[in-house]
């Protein structure tokens, strides 16, 4: 026993043991302890935690075994991870969108980085596999993997100080990782993403939200630290500038040849550009401008959505754009433009294209686009899912050529921005497509007399005047019955007085700034609906809609059966100790809780 207790004091002397969870207790010196006096061990068993007295421990030496482990690194190399997963197997493992405190950093990652550590809420998101074999302490490496991998930055980086063993498995964490978000603050410099990036070589998804300037400094560490990247995406906000230009563009998509998805905000500058990968199957570029060329010679690409700005002296020439993409990109299916500058020319280039494969086609902001256009699509594309024409000057006679040729077939109709179509043709739109999901109509019944139909600043008052200026005024009603419809926008339409809705699964119905719609005629017959947006409706309107929605609820809640006392003196549930009404009661509460409806005034 004596021996025993002399193995504990001496253990404890001894410098720089380790303990289980990896802190090292340093050593004093002659001069430490003349300052601070003698210290007595521990009157605790260091293995279980018992008092040392009258006891004899049973258990193995925690702080031997451990440093013979960091002793011996082959002890605790971990297997090679699997082969990479498909990316659409990919699992959200560690989650990073809590709010951190950057207190917690722990001075930089325990030394081991060879790169500054990133603040921890600049990192949203980061994906990892799992990884098998025997770690420290007889611990497998996937449990301590799977511990790890759950750990916001703070603690994963302090973790790596822990000891020599958890500092190579955080470190095998980050190049595990294949999915990455990280949002760059405007203080931040470029550098800080290329330290992030250096970590993670084995990404297939990045994502970067960018609050500060964007150039070809980000491209370069991009393509130096992430070989194997399949999907990027860069959004910018209002202040960032992207000074991108497109040479560089165009030399960063040649060199990855595992690029399939490229999305990216801000492209101004980019002045003209030539994309050639045959891996690319996705591009989204959003405020272009004045482009002198824009050559896709992708013959994988799928989908594609451009969008300019709305400066009118944008001068780039969008018929020349449509025809290479006829020409080399076969295999499209999904087409977004937004442009002020789309006419008949650029539909006529689009469908003499012959794009077999063509599902949704979406031309927006083409105010010369006019019922000849719809002619042309629906000759060339009669396979079309969604057809997107907002903005345009398509007149009731290119609606009924829509529903002549998509009965079979459309699901999306966005028709919104076109003045021309009345509240007639909508409703014999719903009526002749039956697979109509999606409907938007917004500001396409207006009244020309009104006052500005989205303005959402619009006083009570005005509201009142305008409501009762209806003497010389002409309004429409509107009568939609379907039984697929799942999403109504009629938002800005100032024109409609009345409104009957009967469609059992519409859950989102956007009815803002509809100033003159009567409370009186307004039904809604939808009671599967979540969302009603009202903002800038009468006070009367917007009580006549919780009303209805609140009725249709108040009808179901009515199903939940009730039992009379023996007396007769009160109605009360039934008891719970019927198990099988009991536990439909549950099924129906829990359906009236989900059906409950959100009325949105602001």
């Amino acid at each position: 026993m004596q021996q025993q207790r002399h193995h504990h004091q001496s253990h404890f002397s001894a410098a720089g043991p380790t303990t289980p969870f990896g802190s090292t207790a340093v050593a004093p010196t002659a001069s430490s302890e003349a300052k601070r006096g003698k210290r007595r061990g521990s009157y605790n068993c260091g293995r279980c935690g018992q008092p040392k007295k009258g006891h004899s421990c049973h258990l193995p030496a925690a702080d031997e075994a451990f440093v013979a482990d960091v002793q011996s690194p082959s002890d605790l190399s971990v297997p090679p991870l699997p082969p990479r997963k498909p990316y659409s197997h990919l699992r959200r493992a560690l989650s990073f969108d809590d709010d951190v405190d950057s207190s917690g950093w722990g001075g930089g990652g325990g030394g081991d980085f060879d790169s500054p550590d990133p603040d921890p809420d600049e990192i949203d998101d980061l994906v990892v596999d799992s990884e098998s074999g025997t770690g420290l302490c007889g611990l497998p490496a996937s449990c301590l993997w799977d511990i790890l991998k759950r750990l916001p930055p703070p603690e994963l980086l302090s973790a790596a100080m822990v000891c020599k063993g958890w500092r190579e498995t955080t470190r095998r964490l980050w190049k595990a990782a294949e999915m990455l978000r990280i949002r760059v603050p405007a203080r931040a410099q470029v550098g800080l993403v290329g330290s992030v990036l250096q970590k993670c070589p084995a990404l297939v998804n990045l994502s970067l939200r960018m609050e500060s300037d964007v150039d070809a400094t980000l491209l370069a560490w991009i393509t130096f630290s992430c070989p194997n990247l399949e999907f990027l995406e860069i959004t910018t906000s209002e202040t960032a500038i992207n000074r991108i230009t497109g040479d560089e563009l165009g030399r960063f998509v040649g060199d990855r040849r595992l690029l399939k998805s490229l999305k990216m905000e801000g492209c101004s500058n980019l002045g003209g550009f030539a994309l050639s990968s045959s891996s690319l199957s996705t591009i989204w570029f959003s405020g272009l401008h004045s482009l002198s060329k824009m050559v896709f010679n992708c013959p994988n690409l799928k989908e594609i959505s451009v969008d300019f700005s709305s400066h009118e002296n944008d001068n780039t020439d969008l018929v020349t754009m449509v025809d290479a993409l006829g020409r080399n990109c076969p295999r499209l299916q999904n087409i977004h433009i937004a442009s002020i500058q789309l006419s008949n020319a650029v539909v006529l280039a689009l469908t003499a294209a012959q794009l077999r494969g063509l599902r949704m086609l979406s031309l927006v902001l083409g105010s010369d686009i006019t019922d000849a256009s719809v002619a042309a699509i629906a000759s060339s594309y009669p396979n079309l899912e969604l057809l997107d024409l907002s903005g345009s000057s398509i007149t009731d006679s290119g609606i009924g050529m829509i529903c002549n040729v998509f009965p079979d077939t459309l699901s999306r109709l966005l028709v919104a921005l076109c003045p021309n179509i009345s509240a007639s043709f909508i409703q014999f739109a719903t009526a002749q497509l039956p697979l109509l999901e999606l409907l938007d109509c917004g500001m396409t019944i207006c009244d020309p007399n009104s006052l500005d139909s989205t303005s959402e600043e619009t006083t009570g008052l005005e509201l009142a005047q305008t409501s009762n200026a209806k003497v010389h005024l002409s309004y429409q009603k509107l009568i939609i019955k379907h039984g697929r419809l799942k999403k109504l926008s009629l938002w800005g339409c100032s024109g409609l007085d009345a409104l009957y809705l009967n469609c059992p699964e519409v859950k989102d119905l956007n009815l803002n700034s509809c100033k003159n719609l009567y409370p009186e005629r307004l039904v809604l017959q939808c009671p599967n609906l979540e969302n009603v947006h009202a903002s800038g409706c009468q006070e009367l309107l917007v009580g006549a809609i919780q009303s209805q929605v609140n009725n249709n609820f108040a009808g179901v809640d009515s199903l939940l059966p009730c039992k009379r006392l023996a007396d007769g003196s009160k109605r009360v549930r039934v008891p719970h100790f019927l198990s099988a009404q009991s536990s439909e009661d549950d099924k129906k509460r829990r359906r009236v809780e989900r059906l409950k409806c959100n009325v949105h005034v602001f």
